[in-house]
């Protein structure tokens, strides 16, 4: 388990900075972290359940929990889910790839990360 030897919470950029050491730092959106809870909302206990809406969501505050993780809270009220320091490292390394992901199973299930886009139904 690494620590991060620093953390910031940027608010403008809606991002959330870790600093592993003097040359290793990351950037982590905060649609990626609200997508990827940890909490059972988003996890369903096994079976994840697809986020959509979630475009210009930030974060608006970070606190410790314990000496193992961090408790996020978002700005649409989401603030389940302890973000251990193993879960944000993965995060952090592994993010190009749980975006490409999140964003092709956006688009198999016709939803979008847009909360102002409601389905169309077409009636026939």
């Amino acid at each position: 388990m690494r620590i991060p030897t620093a953390i910031k919470l940027h608010k403008a950029s809606k991002t959330l900075e870790l600093e592993y050491g003097p040359n290793e730092r990351y950037v982590l959106s905060a649609e990626l972290l609200r997508v990827h809870s940890p909490s059972a909302e988003v996890q369903g206990h096994g079976n994840p359940i697809l986020q959509t809406g979630k475009l210009g969501v930030g974060l608006t505050h970070i606190e410790p929990a314990g000496q193992y993780a961090l408790k996020l809270t978002f700005s649409d009220g989401h603030d389940s889910g302890l973000f251990t320091w193993d879960y944000l490292e993965k995060l952090a390394t592994q993010q190009d790839a749980l975006w490409a992901a999140y964003l092709e199973e956006l688009a198999a299930a016709g939803k979008s990360r847009d909360p102002q886009v409601s389905p169309v139904k077409l009636m026939l």
